[in-house]
């Protein structure tokens, strides 16, 4: 008889080797409550309870993705980012708390008026572009990225939560190939990882979130910036802003990098740990 009870024991087995306790403990929390619906005090209370066999063959598949070393989100398929729920695979990078602080900047900054534009280069799963349109929706918003299979997911996550965003298959780094409107907003969280910086990354990052939407060569760590903010200086309204999510030791880099293409009002922000990770300026 399969009891939750005897679930935790078995993902303590079984997660040993890659998990601490805590964590093991946490995972099998959320598991619990999206296979059995489990709140924590139904965990507690109902611990010695046997469990039907579909949902006991689920924790089975997901303790066993665990183990392989794929990361949580990508084994539920899913994660939370800004308060709503995204799909994700290993298409997309799995969104992080530094870039909820992103978006929650540009609302704080005054978001995106009634019939002005958003551009979200490199959306991947659409997390910053779905959240924006969701808090503004007079404004137009556009997500693009060179993952025609990302692209499907941020159209699943759009449909899911409600809000439209328009989706497109480009890659910035060849702009010039299209016509483009021009923008009131503009924010990417591009590649910033540098080759050389791989070595400290967890394993568990390297071998399943897509390498394309993480690292650039050591020789041009600031590449889709300087693209980008190309891209802005003849894409942007006057007076419009550009964000991006930044590598925390490239700041100053970065600062002289948009100074010296004509943005003024340059900010660095820390993030919640005390790092430098987003900077934002406006186009004169």
């Amino acid at each position: 008889m399969n009891t939750i009870s005897r679930l935790y024991s078995r993902a303590l087995i079984e997660l040993k080797n890659s998990y601490g306790e805590e964590e093991i403990r946490f995972l099998c929390t959320v598991i619990f409550r999206e296979v059995f619906r489990y709140t924590k005090v139904d965990i507690h209370l109902r611990k010695h309870d046997p469990l039907e066999e579909g949902g006991v063959n689920k924790f089975l598949e997901i303790i066993a993705g665990l183990k392989e070393g794929r990361p949580f989100q990508y084994v539920m398929g899913e994660t939370e980012f800004a308060g709503k729920r995204f799909r994700v695979n290993e298409e997309t990078l799995i969104p992080r708390p530094e870039t909820e602080e992103l978006v929650e900047w540009i609302r704080a900054s005054g978001g995106v008026k009634e019939g002005e534009r958003l551009l979200d280069i490199g959306t991947g799963s659409g997390c910053i572009a779905i959240v924006l349109a969701g808090w503004f929706p007079g404004g137009k918003v556009q997500g693009v990225d060179i993952s025609a299979e990302a692209l499907r997911v941020a159209s699943e996550n759009a449909r899911l939560n409600g809000v439209r965003v328009d989706l497109l298959e480009r890659d910035i780094l060849h702009h010039d190939a299209w016509e483009w409107p021009v923008y009131n907003v503009i924010v990417s969280n591009p590649p910033y990882v540098r080759l050389s910086e791989r070595a400290m990354m967890h394993e568990r990052v390297v071998a399943h979130e897509p390498h394309r939407a993480l690292f650039v060569p050591d020789q041009d760590p600031l590449l889709f910036y300087r693209v980008i903010a190309g891209f802005g200086q003849h894409h942007l309204a006057a007076g419009g802003r550009l964000f991006f999510e930044i590598n925390e030791a490239m700041g100053a880099e970065a600062t002289r990098l948009l100074e010296g293409m004509g943005y003024g009002e340059i900010e660095v922000r820390q993030d919640l740990f005390g790092k430098e990770r987003m900077i934002r300026c406006v186009w004169k």
